[in-house]
Parts: C-alpha cells; structure tokens; sequence
C-alpha cells in the first residue's frame, strides 16, 4: 500500500511542474490508472449521470449511420442536441478523474459531430440545402455557444496570457471573448491578431520579451521612494501591444467577437459592455484604457469612435468611463443575449474573490443552501447600504462612488461553467498595483497554463459539439453568398 501511495505523489508532483500539457497528461493518465479511474471511465455505469439514455441515443445514431439512413439520421438529430443530455455536462462527472471523463460520453460527443459532418456533406436527394441550412441555425441557435472570460485582477494578468496559450495550443479558444480591467488587455490582443499572429504571439521567446517589457515599464514606474503612476505609461503600453482600430474592424479581421467591460465613473449610469454589435466603431485601445483605469490609481476615461469621415471623435462625450471589473468582470448575462453564450470558461485572477472560488462545483445540498442563505443576507445588507448612500450622501460624491463600487464588486458573479484559477488562493493585495519582476511576470504565465491542463479535456468535450456546428454554417453561408453572387454579380467598374 506504501508503494501507490508514494507513486501517486510523485505522479502529481510531475503534473504540477510538468513544462508541457503532453508531459501533464502523461502524468494525468498515470495517476488514474494507478487510483483505478482509468477503469472507470470505461464502465458506462454511475449514478452521476443517466447512462441508459446516452446508450441508447449512441446506438441509435450509429445504427443509422451505418445503415446510410440519412433521413432517419436527420430526423432523430431534429429531435434535440443537449449539452447536458441526461447530466452528460455536469462538472461531477467531469472531475472525477484527471484525464477526461466517461469513454460514454466523450463517445457521444464524437458520434454527434461526425453525425452533424455527416449530414452536412451529404448529397442525398431528399436533403436539399435549404433543408440543411434550417437545421444547423436551429441546431446552432438552441445548443448555444461557450465563451471564455478573463477576470480583472491588474498586474496579475499576466495569469490570462498562459491560460490562453494552453487553449490556443490545443485548439481550444472560444470565438466569444471577454475581458475586464486586466483581463481586456489580453482580450484585445486576441480581437486584433490573426491565428498566425498569436502563434508568433504566444512564441516562449516572445513572451519572454513581453515579461522583460513589462518589468522595465514596472521599475520605471515605481522608481523612487514614492509610486509615480501615469496614465500616460499604460496608454503606451496598450498602444504598444494593440493596433489602431475600432472592434468592427478587428472582428473583420479576426472573426474572434471581443468585448470589454467598462463601469460609469459617475452615478445614475449603468455599465457597458463594448464589442462589435454594441459599439463597432469605438477604438478598442480606448475601451482597454477606460477599463483598465482603476479608480483612485487612474483618471477617468472617455471613449474614442470613428466616425463616418473616419476622423476620430469622443464617444458619449460626456460620460467617463472606470475600471470595468468594478461592475461587470464577467458579462455572462449580457453575453448570453448578444452571442446565445449558455456556456462559460472563466479564467480567474481577481484576488478579491479567489479564496472563495473553486475549480470544480462540489458542494453538497447542505453547503449550497447555507451559501444561498448567506448571500441572501448580504444582498439585503448591500441593498440597504445602497438605499442610504443614494438618499443621504448625495453631498459626498467620491464616498457615495466608494460604496456603490462595493455594493457592484459583492453582488456579482465571479464563476462560470469550467473554473481556471490558480494554485495559489492569497495573493498580497497591495502587489496589484506594485513593481514585479520578469521572473514573477514569466511566473504568473506558467501557473495559467498549468492551472488550465487539467481543464482541457472537460472543455475538449463540452465545446467540440458547438465548435462544429460553427464550422458547418459559416462553410454553408459561404456557398449561399457565392450561389448568390452568381445569380446577381456585381456590376464591372468602367
């Protein structure tokens, strides 16, 4: 018995200073063959999900597959295609093991998206393409999308650009992207780079560069007995990492749909959240400087637009803008209405609310309803606070915003779906804002790659069936506008 237990040490002692996700996994597996989970991932039984359903579905459509009933295999796909069919999405079941989840499952998962390919390839007579096209919208539109939101937590972002170059490296980056405070820096290199431009990115030695960039900025801000922070200098850093250009023009060039959260600087206005259907011709490096300008540290912004001239112009002119994780670090509710997110990757740094979230939902019947309860109690508290301040500190305006920041950073919602957050839960608050070196900024980098291995096959799974219904109908919307272009060429210019 001695024997296992120190192997299973050292297998997890090799996951938490593996130097790839290869060199993880490897270590993931090894663990769960020793603990006995390997064999329970092949056994389609437990009481965590229902297993007969599944079964039965899988057998079904490989049975018309194989039988080449594309008109059965259309129909029963036209009866539903759920993410958490039969509890198949909830986190018990995928955080079982280290390294994935039931073979049932993930079985599943791939005989619906060769299924989908199927169909869509298909040149059955009785399928037409306006058949096809009506079933991958509604198919698009009732599975929903994921999406992948970066938290604030200032200099601490350096976290966001790990957790990201692990999903990139697999292929794992939602097209939806948020970002607040810290977390819309890295969200707009993302909107303002093409694929082949982060890989050069995302290069070891280039991030390298960036830590040592960074740290120099930090030294020549911090230099002397007393902090000297200017707005000027991370105006410089922003322009340094992010083209001159609106969210429109980044979304044409990316495809990736970006947006970032900014909150009022002053009261009776509500935050937004900027992105190319809500704001498309507001400069992006404006948006990250409003969003990153915390209160007390950076003055408030005004936003900056394109005009119709193509001249650049103040946006709502008179309204300034703060630090967006003050009210909205992640936009779940807002993404949910702008792109059908219903499933949300949430990268976590703010060290306000890092001891209190988990990577993985567990908590018992009891815990839940003790939580319920107590944050219950402390809405009524906030409520009360918020009454006060509104009727009775109307002559103290910088209090009055302090306590409305507080009201806003307690009552939201600091976790999603699938929970990245590192290893480490206390981080020393006043470093937020404080000089750090290129081997901590090199180190915040690693711990979000690390932190994000042991989610990547739970997000392989919950996104590969999304990710392919994308593909098909953005593949089959180019053929209409081709069709069309055909029909009705546009007239040659003499």
């Amino acid at each position: 018995m001695q024997l296992p237990l120190r192997r299973r040490t050292q297998l997890e002692d090799r996951m938490r200073t593996a130097d790839t996700y290869e060199q993880w996994a490897k270590a993931a597996q090894a663990h769960d063959d020793l603990a006995g989970l390997a064999q329970w991932r092949k056994m389609d039984q437990t009481r965590l999900y229902d297993h007969v359903s599944i079964r039965y579905r899988l057998d079904r459509l490989r049975a018309l597959r194989s039988r080449h009933d594309d008109v059965g295999l259309l129909f029963t796909l036209n009866e539903g295609i759920h993410g958490n069919m039969g509890g198949m999405g909830k986190a018990a079941v995928h955080s079982r093991s280290k390294f994935g989840t039931k073979h049932l499952i993930e079985n599943y998962v791939e005989e619906i998206a060769d299924s989908l390919n199927h169909i869509a390839n298909t040149e059955n007579k009785n399928i037409d393409f306006e058949d096809k096209l009506d079933f991958f919208q509604r198919a698009s539109q009732c599975y929903g999308r994921s999406a992948l939101m970066l938290s604030g937590g200032g200099a601490l972002g350096f976290y966001h650009i790990g957790v990201v170059r692990a999903l990139l490296e697999q292929d794992l980056l939602p097209n939806v992207i948020s970002g607040a405070s810290a977390g819309s820096l890295v969200a707009a290199v993302l909107g303002t780079h093409t694929d082949d431009e982060m890989d050069q990115f995302m290069d070891a030695k280039h991030l390298a560069f960036e830590a040592k960039q960074e740290a120099s900025w930090f030294n020549r801000m911090f230099r002397g007995a007393r902090a000297h922070i200017d707005i000027h200098d991370l105006q410089s850093v922003i322009n340094r990492l992010i083209p001159d250009m609106t969210f429109e023009e980044a979304y044409k060039k990316t495809g990736r749909q970006i947006s970032i959260s900014i909150a009022p600087a002053e009261t009776h206005q509500t935050s937004r959240l900027l992105n190319a259907i809500a704001s498309p011709n507001v400069y992006i490096r404006s948006a990250v400087l409003a969003s990153c300008a915390v209160p007390g540290v950076y003055p408030p912004v005004t936003l900056q637009a394109k005009n119709v001239y193509g001249d650049s112009q103040p946006y709502l002119a008179s309204r300034k803008w703060i630090d967006g994780s003050i009210s909205d670090d992640l936009p779940a509710k807002r993404l949910s209405r702008m792109y059908g997110v219903n499933h949300f990757i949430v990268s976590q740094i703010n060290p306000v609310v890092l001891p209190f979230i988990s990577r993985k939902k567990k908590r018992g019947g009891f815990a839940t309803a003790a939580a319920s309860i107590g944050r219950s109690a402390l809405t009524e508290v906030l409520d009360s606070q918020r009454f006060i301040s509104q009727n009775y500190l109307r002559d103290m305006p910088r209090l009055n915003m302090v306590l409305n920041s507080m009201h806003s950073l307690a009552k939201q919602e600091y976790s999603g779906d699938i929970n990245i957050v590192p290893s480490f839960r206390f981080y020393d608050m006043r470093k937020l804002l404080a000089k750090l070196s290129e081997d901590e900024l090199v180190g915040l980098m690693r711990e979000g790659e690390r932190a994000a291995w042991p989610q990547i096959e739970t997000i392989r799974t919950c996104t590969r069936i999304s990710k392919v219904l994308d593909t098909i109908l953005e593949e089959m919307q180019n053929i209409e506008v081709q069709a069309v272009r055909r029909v009705h060429p546009l007239p040659a210019i003499k």
